[in-house]
Formats: structure tokens, sequence, C-alpha cells
């Protein structure tokens, strides 16, 4: 700015060295120049210490006289005005002049006047820029804040079990709180109601600590730690434990409102936890125990494809019609919820019913179940294979309505899929003539009922899945259908599969 002015303006330290200089300057006096030393320029240098130092003192400009000697030695005289330069962040302070030749006209009081105003001017442009740095600091380290509390909020909503809430706190709460850590004490029998002595299963901690456990109480804090109870509903679940940043200032009021939040996030995850093992019992009570053979070695076995709480349509079963036959079925009803888990408990009780009056005959049984389906469940769709098997001949008739054929597996861990007799599913359209066909099953065999949710992946055809089963049962050649049912149900990729999968494994002894 000073380079705009019309007149002399300059800079120096309180022992004369001359810091800065405008245009105006060296054309006032060619001899004061950036770096010179007043005292060696001034013809009076005992009464510029004087004047140097007043004018340090001063924060409004004070006038004053000063004769300087230019380039050619010759004497000028100027009119000075001068102040301490409060806009200068210099190691050493400094003072401000501004110099007019008294041999030149000059309007003191006009200049006077220019000089307060740009000192003001500058002190409160310095003030602005000093504020305006604090608030953006301040909107900054907010901004921050938030952006770590939504992530908590977030995590906290996305979790459903409890281990997914509790690694959100380990995630994300530091950092929401400005702690070094987070630790969760709960009480195990508060979060999740007790469905009693048939629900045996105790909750394991992974990332929280148990109170209600053996030792009953949690390890030592630090020192620093403080803890916030965790209440929802009335019930308190436990508490927070929060190591704090050595020479942080909690704030009382954000603990609390995080604490409240992460209370009902493990609130909520107990309740689902509790629904979860409900409808898990109830979709076990809805299959059947299945009875001992001689010379057949059979086991089922059942998983739901995720965490969700709803039951599901599959099921399974098995039929002795006389003393050499055997029947099997194996079906999915499509959908979850209690009109499908209803609908699965309904065809189990009419199919044994069906069963012993044509149980020999696939087709027929694959008829009678669809006037069934369509008749009192209308809307709904399953897909079922029904196979019968004569302990004598050793031979096995099947027929399917829709549904993946079965796998037979030889002694020697070579596979066949028995893809014959197919006819549309259950329910939506009245059929008749479902085929059949028979194959003879040769000694050792393994032959392995399955529902879609054991071959189905997001985004793969089902040609590929069929594919890794064969290979996945082809190494099961020698072990029992125990061993072979648990080792097909829960092979999978690392991905969440999307329906559940029951299976039926018989060996032919």
């Amino acid at each position: 700015m000073a380079r705009l002015l019309p007149h002399a303006v300059l800079v120096c330290t309180g022992s004369g060295r001359i810091l800065a200089v405008n245009p105006a300057t060296l054309r006032t006096v060619n001899s004061l120049r950036t770096g010179a030393e007043l005292g060696d320029l001034v013809t009076d240098p005992e009464e510029l210490g004087d004047r140097l130092s007043r004018w340090l003192r001063s924060g409004s400009p004070l006038p004053g006289v000063m004769t300087v000697r230019d380039n050619e030695d010759r004497p000028v005289r100027l009119r000075c005005h001068g102040a301490r330069a409060t806009w200068w962040d210099g190691a050493e302070p400094a003072v401000q002049l501004h110099l007019s030749r008294l041999d030149i006209s000059d309007r003191f009081v006009a200049l006077t006047q220019r000089i307060s105003l740009m000192n003001q001017q500058m002190t409160y442009r310095r003030a602005i820029t000093e504020q305006r740095g604090l608030l953006l600091r301040s909107e900054k380290a907010a901004r921050a804040r938030m952006q770590r509390l939504y992530r908590l909020t977030a995590a906290l909503a996305a979790g459903a079990t409890l281990a997914d809430v509790c690694d959100a706190v380990r995630k994300c709460a530091p950092a929401a709180l400005d702690a070094t850590d987070v630790i969760l004490e709960l009480h195990s029998r508060r979060i999740i109601p007790s469905l009693g002595t048939a629900d045996a299963r105790p909750l394991v901690p992974t990332s929280w600590t148990d109170l209600d456990g053996i030792h009953g109480a949690a390890a030592a804090a630090p020192e620093n730690a403080r803890r916030v109870p965790l209440r929802a509903e009335g019930v308190t679940l436990g508490r927070l434990v929060i190591p704090f940043v050595p020479g942080a200032e909690p704030d009382a009021e954000l603990t609390l409102t995080i604490a409240l939040q992460i209370a009902q996030a493990v609130r909520r995850a107990g309740l689902f936890e509790h629904e979860h093992r409900l409808a898990e019992r109830l979709q076990r009570s809805l299959l059947p125990s299945l009875p001992d053979i001689p010379g057949l070695d059979i086991a089922s076995g059942y998983a739901p494809g995720t965490h969700m709480v709803d039951v599901g349509g599959d099921w399974y079963d098995v039929h002795v019609l006389d003393g050499e036959t055997v029947g099997f079925t194996i079906g999915d009803v499509a959908g979850h919820g209690v009109a499908e888990a209803t609908a699965m408990a309904q065809i189990t009780t009419v199919l044994r019913s069906i069963a012993r009056r044509c149980g020999n005959q696939p087709p027929e049984v694959l008829a009678e179940l669809n006037d069934f389906l369509g008749t009192y469940h209308q809307g709904l769709m399953a897909t079922a294979c029904y196979a019968s098997y004569n302990t004598r001949t050793r031979t096995l008739r099947y027929s399917r309505a829709g549904h993946p054929p079965p796998l037979l597996v030889r002694a020697d861990g070579s596979t066949r899929y028995l893809h014959s007799a197919l006819a549309p599913p259950l329910g939506p359209v009245p059929f008749q003539d479902y085929p059949q066909d028979e194959t003879t099953v040769p000694a050792d065999a393994t032959l392995v009922f399955y529902t879609d949710g054991l071959i189905e992946r997001r985004g793969e055809g089902l040609d590929v899945g069929l594919e890794r089963l064969a290979q996945a049962a082809g190494a099961t050649a020698g072990l029992g259908s125990r061993e072979t049912c648990d080792l097909l149900l829960h092979q999978q990729v690392d991905t969440e599969l999307p329906d559940d999968r029951a299976l039926l494994t018989v060996r032919f002894t």
C-alpha cells in the first residue's frame, strides 16, 4: 500500500537501520535506501536516538524535523511524522516515518490524517485476518467432529447383531469421543431375554466384557478413564469405559449422547438375537426327526442363508412305506415368512398321508401335493422332489417339480446328476402328468437331495453351482452320511448366501 503513496514512507528499526522504503522516498532523498543507517546520514545523530525512542512508544503519529545528506553530500531538511509500526511482525520493533521536504510545499494536516487512517486500516485488517483464521479453524474442527459422529451413528444403525454393534463401537467410538479406546462392559443376561432351559447357548464375548460371566467383573481401567452407564428402555445394560486422550477436555453432553446411541444399538441387537433364536427354534421344530432304517445311513441338515430372523419354507422327510420301500422327499416353498413356514409345515403333514397311500408312485404323490397347494395355499409356489427306493431291487424311482436334480455319488467318487423327470413347480398351475424316471443305485453309493440355496450364488449361473457341488461331493467318497452332510452344507465361498439351504444325504450300505 505504501508504494502507491505519492509521499515518502520509510520503515526503520529502533536503532536506525532502514528496513524498507517506497519509491517516493528515493525521489525525495536518494541516500535513503534499504539497509542504510540513519545515524550515518543525519546531521544530528545524537537527537536521532531520542526521536526514534519517542516514536517507538507512540501509537499515534508524532511530528518531527530531521536533516539528511543525499548522495552528493547536500543537506536535505525533512518534516517527519513517525509512530510505531504496529503491523510489523519482524524480530525487532520498527518505526514508520512519513517524510516530506521542507523546501517543498506540504499539507501537514492532510498528511497527518492519511497516516492515522492508514495505521487504523492496517490494524483493522490484521485483526480481521486473525479472527477469520480462528473461525475457520473452529469450523474445521467442528466439521471433523460431526463427520466422526456421523460415521459412528451410521455404523451403529447398520449393525444388526451384537457382534456388529461391538465392532462399530471399537472402530468408530474412540475418534468420536477423542478417546484412546472405548471398552464395552455388558450384562449378557440383560441383553438377550432367556428362552428357557432349551436355549442354553451363552453369548460369547468378542470385543466386549461380560459382567455376568464367570468372574463377573471387568478388568481395571486406566486412571484417566470414565465409566458411563448404558441405559435403554429403563434397563441398565452395562457401561462404557472411556480412557480419554491426556490433556483433552471431554464434552459431557456429547459423551452422554453417544452412550445413549450405543445403549439403544446394544438393546436392539439383543432383541434381534432373541428373535433370531426364536425363529431358528421354530424352524427346526418344523423339520422332522429321521427314522433308523437298516441298510441306509441317513443324515440331514439345515442352515439359514442370512442372519435375518425370517423363517423359511425348506423341508425334507423320510417315509417308511412298507418292509422294502422307503420314500424320500425334499422341497422349498418360495419366499420367507410365517405364511411360507406355515405352508411348509402343512405340506410335510399332508405328504405323510399321501405317501402312505401312493408312496410307491412319485408322479401321483406330486400330483396330489400340487392339488393341495393350489386349493389351500393359492398364490404360493413350491419346488419338490419325491423318490421311492426299493431296498430289495435297489431301484430308485423319482419325479421332480421344478426342483434341482438329486446327485448320485458312487463309491469311487464319480458323480452323476439325475436330470430326468422334470415338471413345473407346485402351486401356480393345475398339473397331473408328472413324469417319472428310475435308476439302479450301486452299492455304497450316496444320494444327495438338496434345496437351491446350496448351489445359488449372487451373480453366478446355476451350472457353476452344480459343478461346484459335484466336485465337493466327489471328495466325500468313503465318508458316512453325517460327515458328508456337514461338509456339503457348509461348503461355500466367502459371501453371504442368498437363501436357506436344506440337505438330505442317504448312503446305501
